[in-house]
């Protein structure tokens, strides 16, 4: 119901209108009530069923979400009275709630891949030379990430969990090869020195390929550039110290926990020899291991035999 247009064109037609009072009377609402004019909040806002008020705000260049969230917090503590509460909502709420799962997520990570390479290997030992060049990935990701001034964000994160078989993929291709020179009959130290001979081409080329790959993220512009560029720096990183870090120390670790000693009795000059010797051995093996091919006249050739015959 509404009077008519006449009747409510001011505020002050409020109090020409006529209500009942408990004696029956007609009274108007002039006599029980004053019109005037305040300010107050066009809406009510309400968190929990409790009146509230809401609050927007973004960290500065440099302080991550984290950072900001516990400097509002100790803010709220001494400014707010003792009847006053605060509580999150939105982004910074799933952050609270998620906070301290990145790590599990990294444990669960590492544990996988020693999982994998423990089936892999069979054995519960020799996947360690591989699990111990992961630090090496996580230091450079680190590094990076502080020299740019950025900081450890969800994104960056992210970026570890991916690193982690990233770094390990370096590591896995010398341990394999020395593995099986060591089942050849090879020592553990001639394996790890072959090995990281003939390996460090694959995993420069890998490497590079990749580095290169992430490279555009790292420097990224336009909308949604910050996580690219936590992401692309953490993994650039990360794989440059597992490129160029980790691959002088894998053969130490693979000798280690496969001879259970770190010294060497021999001198680098006779681990060299050994690895020669076993090369030459292999390849003479290999050569004489040839089938013989026929020659022009039906002879057999035999392979690094010299045929001599007359001119037809």
């Amino acid at each position: 119901m509404s009077a008519e247009s006449g009747f409510r064109k001011s505020p002050d037609d409020i109090g020409r209108m006529w209500v009942r009072s408990t004696s029956g009377e007609m009274v108007p609402v002039s006599a029980l009530a004053t019109v005037r004019y305040s300010s107050g909040p066009e809406t009510l806002d309400r968190f929990n069923n409790l009146p509230a008020v809401k609050l927007f705000g973004q960290a500065a260049p440099g302080v991550s979400s984290g950072q900001a969230i516990a400097e509002v917090e100790r803010i709220a503590r001494e400014v707010l009275p003792p009847d006053f509460g605060f509580d999150w909502g939105g982004a910074s709420y799933q952050e609270q709630r998620s906070s301290g799962t990145s790590a599990l997520a990294l444990l669960l990570g590492a544990l996988m891949v020693f999982l994998i390479l423990s089936a892999q290997y069979e054995r519960w030992s020799l996947p360690l030379s591989v699990m111990l060049a992961l630090p090496f990935g996580t230091f450079g990701a680190l590094a990076a990430v502080w020299l740019r001034g950025m900081t450890n964000d969800v994104y960056f994160q992210i970026g570890l969990v991916t690193l982690l078989g990233l770094a390990a993929k370096n590591a896995i291709l010398i341990v394999e090869y020395a593995s099986l020179k060591v089942a050849e009959g090879m020592s553990a130290s001639a394996a790890a020195l072959e090995a990281a001979r003939l390996r460090l081409r694959p995993i420069i080329m890998t490497s590079l390929a990749f580095i290169l790959g992430v490279l555009p993220l790292a420097y990224s512009s336009g909308a949604g550039a910050a996580a690219r560029r936590s992401v692309g720096t953490g993994v650039m990183g990360g794989m440059l110290a597992a490129t160029f870090l980790a691959i002088f120390f894998v053969p130490m670790f693979f000798k280690v926990i496969t001879e259970r000693r770190l010294r060497e009795r021999r001198s680098t000059e006779e681990i060299q020899a050994e690895a020669q010797h076993v090369r030459a051995t292999q390849q003479h093996a290999a050569g004489a291991a040839l089938p013989p091919h026929r020659g022009a006249a039906g002879t057999a050739v035999l392979p690094g035999a010299a045929v001599k015959g007359e001119p037809a």
